[in-house]
């Protein structure tokens, strides 16, 4: 059976009406613009049916309802009056009745039914057909908490234009897996993938909003794909159930602590990242979680959870914790989900008598000048000698470093100006640098103790590098004797 309309927009009359005399009505203008967009998209007009003659008495029309069969999709423009009114819930209702006989109200991972949210409205009074649903909030929150529409004056409403330009691509996937000749729908393709992105607080809703996008479009099923409950019991059952599908949990940490759920003592920020490091011990999760740099946090409980992020030996187990612009966070999503392919690690060759391996000494900004003595001995010793790229462009900066810690022969950590978190931090990227497409084993790797001198220094000891302590006068090239000394055997010929 053809269907005779692509979609019908479903609305109360009510929030239709201008504002302002003699401008056109919210839903009208939506109504223009999806249009416009889905064409654009499809690259050919879609067919939209929206009732233009009722004036909210909310009769039911009997041809209303014989038309629902013959619509592919309905877009349901939700508000207060909306979930009032008898005519608007049955339309909803009809059709989500009609689609699960002719097809389904899913196709593959697409639904049949888009919920645009106008005006807030409490879950619980929304037609139960939608409430498991994400939806398209077109409304923020003031610094108040107030809801606030995203304004009319769509040329100059980013945030607008960002949610329209969603909803339009999302109706033409639906619309490009739909026959238009026959209910037989084509199964949706595989997904590459599938990442539970955590819900976030409000003030990171437009960074979640584009990467989701961008993952989306990229071919990957993104979850949570309904939205969470504010139960605390319920939550943790669907969260760790999301969780148990995804390979690799992605957690937007900001200013805000977040709402917390009927039941429980902590946000559903934090529980969803807890819930996370629970998974990633059973079942082999992967997370990457992102702070957004800078962070000057008023909210005790927040600066709590902030701190734990930072320092907890079982968050950084089986985590990344960065804190860099959002571009590149996405281009490091990227990287996570389609890593170098896997090498074997080969035994080191024999040396070439011209050879000059390359050290890399990887140092905190505030310690580039400290490491001079160090460098430059180095270097007379024969080798290569790197450092850090430092620059205001964050992620060419995280590119060399990923590219230092690859290609590297030798890798020394000086700590210095950095705290012991940072030096934790950076043992972590040189056990994973193997996953960055290294070839050969690294010859040794050194953590070189500098001033100023700490208690924190003084008892720090680790298995995972040899530890070189600056002696109280300054640099000494004597207390370097062991490191070449491990360099120069690791580079004998195998007998």
């Amino acid at each position: 059976m053809a269907f005779e309309h692509d979609f019908l927009i479903s609305y109360a009359h009510i929030d239709n009406e201008p504002l302002i005399a003699g401008e056109q009505g919210w839903i009208s203008e939506l109504h223009r613009l999806l249009e416009i967009r889905v064409g654009q998209v499809r690259g050919q007009k879609p067919k939209i049916w929206r009732d233009q003659k009722l004036q909210g008495n909310d009769i039911f029309a009997d041809t209303i309802l014989e038309r629902l069969p013959r619509i592919a999709a309905l877009v349901s423009i939700l508000s207060p009056r909306y979930v009032q009114s008898e005519w608007c819930n049955r339309e909803l209702k009809e059709f989500y009745r009609i689609a699960e006989r002719s097809g389904g109200a899913r196709i593959g991972d697409k639904a049949r039914i888009f919920k645009v949210v106008k005006t807030p409205v409490n879950r619980e009074r929304l037609p139960e057909e939608v409430q498991p649903m994400l939806g398209y909030d077109f409304f923020v929150y003031d610094d108040a908490g107030r809801p606030r529409e995203l304004s009319q004056d769509y040329g100059k409403e980013r945030t607008f234009l960002t949610k329209l330009d969603d909803l339009a691509f999302d109706i033409a996937q639906l619309l490009d897996v739909i026959d238009n000749d026959a209910v037989s729908l084509a199964p949706a393709a595989a997904p590459k993938g599938t990442l539970f992105l955590a819900e976030t607080s409000f003030e990171l809703r437009e960074e979640r909003e584009a990467i989701k996008r961008d993952l989306v479009r990229n071919g990957y099923e993104i979850l949570p794909d309904r939205a969470l409950p504010l139960v605390g019991p319920e939550l943790d059952a669907m969260v760790r159930e999301q969780l148990a599908r995804s390979k690799v949990s992605i957690h937007l940490v900001g200013l805000n602590y977040g709402i917390v759920p009927e039941g429980s003592k902590v946000s559903i920020v934090e529980r969803q990242q807890a819930l996370a490091t629970e998974a990633t011990r059973q079942a082999g999760l992967s997370s990457i979680i992102w702070l957004r740099p800078g962070l000057e946090i008023d909210d005790e409980r927040q600066r709590t959870f902030v701190h734990t992020l930072k320092t907890s030996a079982d968050v950084h187990a089986n985590a990344e914790l960065l804190e860099v612009p959002i571009e590149e966070l996405k281009a490091f999503i990227y990287r996570k989900l389609t890593p170098p392919a896997t090498v074997v690690v080969k035994a080191a060759a024999a040396p070439v008598e011209q050879e000059h391996p390359r050290l890399y000494i990887l140092c905190d900004q505030q310690d580039v000048a400290a490491t001079q003595p160090l460098e430059d001995h180095l270097f007379s010793e024969g080798f290569e000698v790197v450092l850090p790229f430092f620059d205001d462009d964050e992620t060419q900066a995280r590119l060399e470093h990923e590219e230092n810690l690859r290609s590297s022969d030798v890798i020394v950590l000086y700590y210095g100006a950095g705290d012991e978190l940072w030096l934790r931090r950076k043992l972590r990227e040189l056990q994973k640098s193997a996953a960055l497409g290294r070839e050969r084993p690294l010859l040794a790797r050194g953590i070189y103790v500098g001033g100023p001198a700490t208690p924190q220094k003084e008892r720090f000891r680790t298995h995972e590098a040899m530890l070189i302590h600056e002696p109280a006068g300054g640099f000494d090239p004597a207390v370097l004797a062991p490191l070449l000394g491990a360099i120069a055997k690791a580079r004998e010929p195998a007998s």
